[in-house]
């Protein structure tokens, strides 16, 4: 009877001890989903540079572009700045075409940018809106969401194109 009850208590500690160990495991499972989700989720953002892609979101035939020089500040260009770009892919028959070089506003920003009110705002995407050398732009139409930051930068224009402020 002994020898029964000893052997009971052994598969009784086992199946705790499994069980703390399947525990372990799924928590520790957990965690790493946790850690990498959080590190994807904290991608680093930043200004748009010299070689930052940005998708083009008005009808001038572009469909993206690369930025060639921020022209004003040293880090890079943020939202309403003008940059310098190339034309990397265009649309046949557009008024652009691909290895033109052209002047383009920053619409959208995947880097964020505090608002007076203590808000922020970011966009998942880099956009921009090509323009002349008088900031007007060259486009008919702007597709997609623009920040009313644009009005401070004297982009009023852009503003009146664009089917959502945001």
């Amino acid at each position: 009877m002994a020898s029964a009850l000893a052997s009971k208590s052994l598969r009784v500690g086992r199946s705790l001890l499994s069980g703390l160990n399947n525990n372990a495991l799924g928590l520790q499972r957990i965690s790493q989903d946790i850690i990498c989700s959080s590190i994807l989720s904290q991608q680093q953002r930043t200004f748009i540079q010299m070689r930052s892609n940005l998708k083009v979101v008005d009808n001038s035939g572009a469909k993206r572009i690369m930025c060639i020089q921020a022209l004003k500040g040293k880090k890079g260009a943020r939202l309403g700045d003008t940059i310098v770009a190339s034309v990397k892919e265009a649309q046949p028959g557009g008024k652009v075409k691909k290895g033109d070089v052209v002047y383009a506003v920053v619409v959208r920003a995947a880097m964020q940018r505090g608002r007076c009110d203590g808000s922020e705002v970011k966009f998942d995407d880099n956009a921009a809106v090509l323009v002349n050398k008088q900031g007007e732009p060259i486009g008919t139409r702007v597709f997609g969401p623009v920040p009313h930051e644009l009005r401070k930068k004297k982009h009023i224009k852009i503003l009146s194109l664009a089917g959502h402020i945001a």
